[in-house]
C-alpha cells in the first residue's frame, strides 16, 4: 500500500512557480540509462495538468480505468480533418470532396484548437458567424458529425458535440442575407460616369454580360473573340453553364482594353498580370468602388441587373437562359431545339440596353 502510494506521488507532481494548473499527471513510459547520473532513470509520458493534487489523482485514475493514446489527446481540429479526409476522400465523388472542403474553410476558428477540448459553443460559433444559408449549414453539420465519428472511433474524444449543433434557427433565413437587388437608373448612370476607370469598366462588363463573377475572373483571352463579339464560358459552377456569352456593343471597348493591356493569359488580371483571386478582387476592388459611390451592392447584383434588363426588354426566356447560363432551368424542347447564333444573343443584349435608355429618356421628359 505504501509502495503504491509512492508510485502515485511520483505520477502526480507539483511544478515550481505560479501556474493555473501546477500539477503534472504522468505515467512511466520506460527506463533509460543516464550517463551523467550513472543510473537508470524513468521516462514519462504526460497525461495532462491539473489545478489541484486531488484533480490530478482523479485524472490519473480515469486514465488507468480507460487508457487513451496520449499523443491523440493533443491532436488539433485541423489534424483530425487531415486524418479523416485522407481515408474518406478516396471513397467519395469529387463533388462531395469539394463540399466537405468548402465546409472546412468555414472552420478557421477551430483549426488550431485541441480537438478533445472543443466544446459545443465553439462549433455553434462557427455556425452563427459564418453567414451561410441553411443548405450550407446542413453540410457543415454533416462535416462536424463525420469528424466526431472518426475522433470517437480513435479515442480522441468521448463525446459527440456535433449532434447538438443548432442549424434549424437558420432554416428559413440567411443570417447575413443581402437582397439581390439590381442597379437602378441612377446607379447605372453613376457607374457610366466612371467608365474611364478600368475597374469600374469591370463592373459594367459584369452588368452587360450577366456572367457570374467567378466566370469573369477565370476567363482566358484564348476564349475571347473580339471580332465576333462573344466569349466562351468553359468552366462554370453548373453542369449546363458552359456557353457562348455575347459582348454588348457598349462594353466592347472595355473588353478590348483589358485584352490588350498586358501579356497575361487572363482577360482580367492584377497589375503584374496575375489572375485575380475572388477574395482579392471583391475585397480590394469591388467593395471599395461601391463604397465610393455609396452603393450597397454585391457582384451578384450585376448579374441580376442583366437578367432584369433582358426581361424588361421582352427578350424571350429561352434567350435569357442561354445568355446567363440558366440552362438547367430550360425545358427539354428548349435545350434540343434552341439554335440561337451569337448575333442573336448580341442583339438581345443590345436591345435590353436600348430599351433601358429609351425608357429612361421617356421618363425624364
Amino acid at each position: 500500500s505504501s509502495a503504491a502510494s509512492d508510485v502515485y506521488k511520483r505520477q502526480v507532481v507539483k511544478l515550481s512557480g505560479k501556474r493555473r494548473n501546477p500539477y503534472v499527471v504522468r505515467k512511466t513510459a520506460g527506463w533509460r540509462y543516464d550517463k551523467e547520473k550513472d543510473k537508470q532513470v524513468q521516462e514519462y509520458i504526460i497525461i495532462g495538468y491539473a489545478p489541484t493534487k486531488a484533480d490530478g489523482l482523479q485524472m490519473l485514475a480515469e486514465y488507468n480505468k480507460n487508457p487513451f493514446d496520449v499523443s491523440s489527446s493533443k491532436i488539433t481540429f485541423q489534424e483530425i480533418f487531415e486524418k479523416w479526409s485522407a481515408s474518406k476522400f478516396p471513397t467519395i465523388s469529387d463533388s462531395n470532396v469539394k463540399g466537405y472542403k468548402a465546409s472546412y474553410k468555414l472552420c478557421g476558428t477551430l483549426y488550431n484548437k485541441v480537438f478533445k477540448e472543443i466544446k459545443l459553443a465553439d462549433l455553434q460559433y462557427v455556425v452563427d458567424t459564418c453567414g451561410k444559408n441553411f443548405p450550407t449549414l446542413r453540410k457543415l453539420k454533416v462535416l462536424f458529425g463525420q469528424m466526431y465519428e472518426y475522433a470517437l472511433k480513435n479515442d480522441v474524444c468521448n463525446k459527440n458535440y456535433a449532434e447538438f449543433v443548432d442549424i434549424l434557427t437558420y432554416k428559413d433565413r440567411n443570417p447575413n442575407r443581402r437582397d439581390r437587388n439590381k442597379f437602378d437608373k441612377y446607379e447605372l448612370d453613376r457607374i457610366w460616369m466612371q467608365q474611364e476607370d478600368k475597374y469600374y469598366q469591370i463592373v459594367l462588363m459584369l452588368i452587360y454580360s450577366g456572367v457570374r463573377i467567378s466566370e469573369m475572373l477565370d476567363l482566358l483571352k484564348s476564349d475571347v473573340y473580339l471580332d465576333e463579339q462573344y466569349f466562351d464560358v468553359i468552366d462554370s459552377k453548373t453542369e449546363n453553364g458552359t456557353r457562348k456569352v455575347p459582348i454588348a456593343d457598349k462594353v466592347l471597348p472595355f473588353f478590348k482594353a483589358w485584352y490588350d493591356d498586358t501579356d497575361s493569359e487572363y482577360l482580367l488580371h492584377t497589375e503584374n498580370g496575375e489572375q485575380f483571386k475572388y477574395r482579392n478582387y471583391y475585397d480590394s476592388y469591388f467593395i471599395p468602388l461601391m463604397v465610393n459611390l455609396g452603393f450597397d451592392k454585391t457582384t451578384h447584383c450585376c448579374r441580376h441587373t442583366c437578367i432584369s434588363m433582358l426581361a424588361e426588354a421582352k427578350v424571350s426566356q429561352t434567350t435569357i437562359k442561354k445568355i446567363v447560363g440558366h440552362s438547367g432551368a430550360m425545358t427539354l424542347t428548349e435545350k434540343v431545339y434552341t439554335h440561337l447564333d451569337v448575333r442573336e444573343l448580341i442583339d438581345a443584349i443590345t436591345v435590353s440596353y436600348t430599351h433601358l435608355r429609351a425608357h429612361e429618356t421617356g421618363r425624364n421628359l
